[in-house]
């Protein structure tokens, strides 16, 4: 069995300028485990544990479903927290796409034939940039530290592709490993 999920890469540029706000927010937040710069996306669908055999048919349910869904901008902008800034669980660059939700939908429905369930909350498009596992307040106030970022423009990605990744858990962090690529339509959203 492996751990899997379907993303978008996000461009290098993106994740550079992603970096660099948390090179800053460091010394201003603690007790959060920062998301590794190489595990930057975009998820459109977590798959739980799947088993290898079934590697090629998400991938080809994925290619027939996604070739005709056109490629879309997705733009990074703002940082936020779940659930809220009280208790905050993960941190989050905002990402704003007017095709996202319905991209999403279209591989919720490529994979429901195959078993997968179709996820019941509606789709929340955000970058996971840190987690925390308890929060302690210190300092400045989290609401706070987070105003001055609300506004801060990352970039824009087109994704011209979707991903499977297989998510393998260590010590350091999770490590992603690309097994399918569905490409996206060449004509822009």
């Amino acid at each position: 069995m492996i751990r899997a999920f379907v993303a978008v890469e996000i461009d290098p540029a993106v994740v550079q300028r992603i970096i660099e706000a948390t090179d800053q927010l460091r010394p201003k937040i603690s007790g959060i485990r920062w998301t590794l710069p190489a595990n930057c996306h975009l998820t459109l669908k977590f798959l739980g544990d799947i088993d290898e055999g079934q590697i090629d048919s998400i991938g080809q349910a994925l290619e027939r479903d996604l070739s005709l869904f056109p490629r879309c901008t997705i733009n990074a902008k703002g940082l936020g927290v779940f659930p809220d800034a009280k208790r905050p669980r993960i941190l989050w660059v905002g990402i704003d796409g007017k095709t996202l939700a319905a991209l999403a939908q279209t591989v919720e429905t490529a994979l429901a034939p195959l078993g997968f369930e179709k996820e019941q909350r509606s789709y929340t498009p955000h970058l996971t940039i840190g987690r925390w596992r308890e929060f302690k307040r210190s300092g400045r106030d989290l609401g706070d530290v987070l105003k001055d970022w609300q506004e801060h423009d990352f970039g824009v990605t087109v994704a011209r592709e979707i991903k499977l990744f297989q998510s393998i858990l260590n010590p350091r962090g999770a490590e992603y490993r690309c097994l399918r690529t569905a490409r996206l339509n060449h004509e822009p959203a």
